[in-house]
């Protein structure tokens, strides 16, 4: 996707997503992502930092994120290999909190918010 960017849209383009994943993270009310298919969950999620197979920085901040959520060891080894996890490592990883089958995820995130508003 990056490859057709000039060097000045690849910037914006990276501020951009930093800044939105910024907002996410800075919001006072719950959330809740639903991931199916590729992530780069439902059994058919795969998620990964492919950028650094192709020897480029993630742009909206993933290597500062990744290690707060897994820890400075694991988080070097997805980023320094590359490699792309399923739902269930996610989930043990703590990237995700459930692994659903295929094409139940959006319903497990309407069953959680609906615990939610409930307290």
């Amino acid at each position: 996707e990056r490859r057709h960017m000039s060097s000045s849209h690849v910037k914006e383009y990276a501020n951009s997503l930093r800044s939105t994943f910024s907002y996410f993270e800075a919001l006072s009310i719950p959330t809740i992502a639903v991931i199916e298919g590729a992530a780069l969950g439902g059994e058919n999620a795969t998620l990964g930092l492919p950028e650094t197979g192709l020897a480029i920085i993630p742009g909206a901040g993933g290597t500062q994120r990744l290690p707060r959520i897994t820890g400075r060891s694991r988080a070097k080894e997805l980023i320094f290999t590359g490699r792309r996890c399923d739902a269930t490592e996610a989930v043990l990883m703590g990237l995700a909190n459930y692994c659903v089958p295929a094409g139940e995820a959006y319903g497990k995130a309407l069953e959680l918010a609906r615990e939610m508003t409930k307290k």
